[in-house]
């Protein structure tokens, strides 16, 4: 069952087509990666499912709904989280009070968005530094605080947009294995765009590539790192590993 359906879609910016009728599936507990060299149209695949902004043409059901169009604050309440490629915490709060603020979105008490914040950070094991300020996070801990903040709304599906960019492998290593977590316990669905292959081997279920905003190849990962169109347009660029 496919907890997320894109049909068609496309956008275009001043005559410039970013994405041009894409199609892809993200199944209910699933991991799925997509994937392409700079420019091919994967954020805007984002901005079009998180309410940024709606499709030119195309459908973006979700769950039993169709939900283009919709503002991000009611994609969110809908039950779709995401993070940003360049992560803003609120420098001035805590870690913790950063957290709380998605919480707030399904729990209207202080103690309930505490509560929640703080079983989040003990996944994303922030919890000993949930009471510094955010702007002292190392790069891997504002990248968990990012992943925290979103997981707070408590989303059925999460939009993770490059959230192991500049990591160390070792990092990158542990990232993995807390979204292979959350997506084992919790039931968590996933679609990650992410250019370190490292991640995408390891973490992914079904891959999508998208090359000048249209669907190339989909499939294993086993089977598109071998597909010629693939290599040539992007495993054969220089791509983090």
């Amino acid at each position: 069952m496919s907890l997320l359906r894109a049909a068609h879609i496309a956008k275009s910016f001043r005559g410039l087509k970013a994405v041009a009728g894409a199609s892809f599936e993200v199944p209910e507990r699933g991991i799925v990666a997509l994937i392409g060299p700079n420019g091919a149209g994967k954020t805007t695949c984002f901005n079009m499912i998180a309410g940024v902004f709606p499709p030119d043409s195309g459908a973006i059901r979700f769950e039993d709904r169709n939900i283009e169009g919709m503002r991000p604050d009611q994609v969110c309440a809908a039950g779709i989280g995401r993070t940003f490629q360049i992560v803003k915490p609120f420098a001035g709060l805590s870690v913790l009070d950063n957290v709380m603020v998605g919480g707030f979105l399904r729990e209207k008490t202080r103690a309930g968005a505490r509560s929640v914040a703080l079983g989040v950070l003990r996944k994303l094991r922030l919890e000993s530094k949930a009471e510094m300020p955010a702007s002292a996070l190392t790069l891997p801990d504002r990248k968990r605080l990012e992943v925290a903040r979103a997981l707070a709304t408590r989303p059925r599906l999460l939009l993770l947009d490059e959230a192991m960019a500049g990591l160390r492998p070792t990092e990158c290593d542990e990232m993995v294995a807390i979204f292979r977590e959350l997506n084992r316990a919790d039931g968590l669905t996933i679609l990650l765009i992410e250019h370190v292959m490292r991640a995408v081997m390891a973490l992914a279920q079904h891959i999508v590539v998208l090359h000048h905003g249209e669907v190339i190849a989909r499939g294993a990962p086993a089977e598109v790192v071998r597909d010629p169109a693939v290599l040539e347009c992007y495993l054969g660029e220089e791509t983090e590993v």
